[in-house]
């Protein structure tokens, strides 16, 4: 019966599942992140490609 009570007081577990989803949300906000400013990233370089492109004779 102590086993049992043991059991169903331990936290450690519930620990380590809190982390985990913070760890999720935190990556969830990078990866949205990165590809936000990869997108504005990618036509900024295309910008810059074809100034370059054009002022060379």
């Amino acid at each position: 019966m102590t086993a049992i009570y043991r059991f169903l007081k331990d936290e450690s577990g519930a620990t380590a599942i809190e982390y985990g989803l913070i760890a999720a949300l935190i990556s969830i906000a990078v990866i949205t992140g990165a590809l936000a400013v990869g997108g504005s990233l990618g036509d900024l370089y295309t910008m810059v490609s074809s100034k370059v492109t054009g002022a060379i004779p």
